[in-house]
């Protein structure tokens, strides 16, 4: 006797029409399928004569095959929470649930003006895949109270594209190999970033709801289905965008989970795929993600486009739990400050000095002292005052944190009072904690604030670097106009990634440089210096009226 056992019953929808003979010679005879037959399920891997496979191989794969007279095309309701639309009459399912599982499936024959026949079958197949781990973590674990992710918009590279299959020697089709260059807040992708997606674990799996936001549909789609390209749509356009849809985990089939890896990590190997039709704010005209890597905080993935579009195109995505606040950091642990509430000498378990005369490689026309006419702490401020001396000569301080404390990665934000005399260069800055070894400029310089000698009203955020390609030195960086630089407090920021550098204003952003492995900036330590030059090649002509002038700040932290 079969173990797979199955039930088909027939139920032809009769439709009754009134119709004048125009309306007849117009559409035809509307005419309902008959004979509707669903063949016995193929189930992948069953073997009646092995115990162990009398339900399948455990893959959960099963191929049906329907056939009936006056037929369009068919729709499958797999009784899993999907369905699809097949016009041969032909599907591969797989079923999901683990276990030992009975579904009923109905197939509907539709003909002439949507009039369908249905019948039924019952199937019996073994899934054996479980990634408890994932379904937790993307779900939250805890039945009917659902976890919320949105767009990683505050991170770079929370979207790009590179090619589904080809490999140009390099394993382009499991990374962004055509289009990786995305930064945070992104202009054009703005539309979609208060978009909301839940999932939801129940009793029988997980479900999932896009609940707020459009569909940001790609240029290579939108072409495609012939609407408006690189910009949102709503459920007009994207028809399967919202209600709640059932969720399926199984085994990566693809050949970036299978043969690649993501910047030299393994994929999960775990998929999930969103039924009838969902999609996670990106519509490229399927459902079915690869889990490149999930943890409590962010989940990356990929979606290959609909092959139909013959673009051949995979779209590479990052979600986080936390909804991200443009302007706001991603780093909250403060690991790192001084405040300067202890009157007297900076603290010296924190900071150093560099002393001397000499230009220091820019002409500049101070020496450096570690005297308190020129650095002291003093009513909640550390004050480093550039001097005139007796003798015509000019001295100042420089800070740092060398051999004290060096850090790679973070958020600095320093609030500072700038002088205001000509010829005055102060500057917030770091340096690679290698510079003795390998000097300057490759061991990498970050400007947070440097202010010319003969510009107040604006300040530079600049990055500096040694270029292999042209043995030569390299500079990028801009200029932010900042009010009252010199009788206001203003906070200068540094956010820092393995994926890009930031500068910012009061957080307004002044520059921004992507980061990679070719630049001192990557996955290297660096220490933080304070001070203020007078003249040089950024100081200028000195105010021969200069007697003295100070840059006061009131706190330094470091967040990671």
């Amino acid at each position: 006797m079969k173990n797979i056992k199955y039930i088909i019953g027939l139920f032809l929808t009769l439709a009754f029409f009134a119709s004048c003979e125009e309306d007849s010679n117009k559409f035809g005879d509307i005419i309902a399928p008959s004979n509707v037959q669903i063949a016995d399920p193929l189930i992948e891997g069953q073997d009646m004569n092995d115990p162990e496979l009398l339900y399948g191989d455990g893959s959960g794969f099963v191929t049906f095959t329907a056939t009936a007279n006056n037929v369009i095309s068919y729709n499958f309701n797999f009784g899993d929470g999907s369905s699809e639309i097949a016009p041969s009459g032909i599907v591969k399912h797989r079923f999901t649930k683990v276990g030992i599982n009975n579904f009923t499936v109905i197939v509907s024959a539709i003909g002439t003006g949507g009039v369908a026949s249905t019948t039924s079958i019952n199937v019996e197949v073994y899934s054996s895949f479980s990634d408890a781990e994932a379904e937790n973590i993307l779900s939250g674990g805890v039945i009917g109270e659902g976890k919320k992710w949105y767009w990683a918009a505050n991170l770079p590279l929370h979207i790009g594209m590179g090619t589904a299959n080809d490999d140009y020697g390099n394993g382009e089709f499991a990374y962004e190999s055509w289009w990786n260059s995305i930064q945070p807040w992104d202009a054009e992708k703005g539309c979609m970033y208060d978009d909301e997606f839940v999932f939801t674990k129940t009793a029988d799996g997980i479900t999932f709801e896009q609940t707020s936001g459009p569909a940001f549909i790609p240029g290579t789609y939108a072409g495609f289905i012939g609407v408006d390209g690189d910009t949102c749509h709503d459920e007009t356009v994207a028809t399967t965008m919202f209600g709640v849809k059932n969720v399926s985990l199984f085994p990566s089939g693809s050949k970036a989970a299978l043969e690649g890896s993501y910047k030299e990590l393994p994929y999960r190997q775990t998929s999930f795929e969103i039924q009838n039709g969902g999609f996670m704010g990106w519509y490229v005209g399927s459902s079915t993600y690869d889990i490149i890597s999930i943890d409590e905080n962010y989940m990356r993935v990929r979606i290959e486009e609909d092959p139909a579009t013959g673009v051949g195109a995979a779209w590479y995505q990052l979600f986080t739990s936390t909804k991200p606040v443009q302007g706001a950091s991603e780093f909250t642990n403060l690991v790192w400050s001084d405040d300067f509430e202890t009157a007297g000498a900076p603290d010296d378990t924190k900071w150093t000095y560099d002393l001397g005369a000499g230009g220091w490689g820019n002409g500049e026309a101070q020496t450096y002292t570690d005297s308190a006419d020129n650095v002291i702490v003093a009513n909640g401020v550390l004050k480093i005052t550039a001097k005139k001396e007796t003798d015509g000569s000019y001295t100042s301080a420089r800070l740092k944190t060398q051999g004290l404390y060096d850090f790679t990665y973070g958020r600095v934000d320093i609030s500072a009072k700038l002088p205001s005399a000509a010829g005055t260069w102060p500057a917030l800055w770091m340096l690679g904690a290698n510079f003795d070894a390998v000097g300057w400029p490759k061991c990498g310089e970050i400007d947070i604030m440097e202010q010319t000698g003969g510009d107040k009203d604006n300040t530079l955020g600049t990055f500096h670097w040694w270029d292999t390609a042209s043995s030569s030195n390299a500079m990028y960086g801009e200029t932010a106009a900042v009010a009252n630089a010199s009788t206001e407090f203003h906070v200068y920021s540094l956010e820092w990634t393995q994926e890009s550098i930031q500068v910012f204003v009061d957080n307004v952003k002044v520059v921004e440089m992507a980061n990679n492995a070719d630049l001192p900036f990557y996955d290297k330590d660096f220490f933080m210096i304070l001070n203020v030059a007078m003249g040089g090649s950024l100081g200028g002509t000195i105010d021969p009226a200069f007697t003295e002038d100070a840059m006061e700040i009131e706190y330094i932290e470091v967040y990671q």
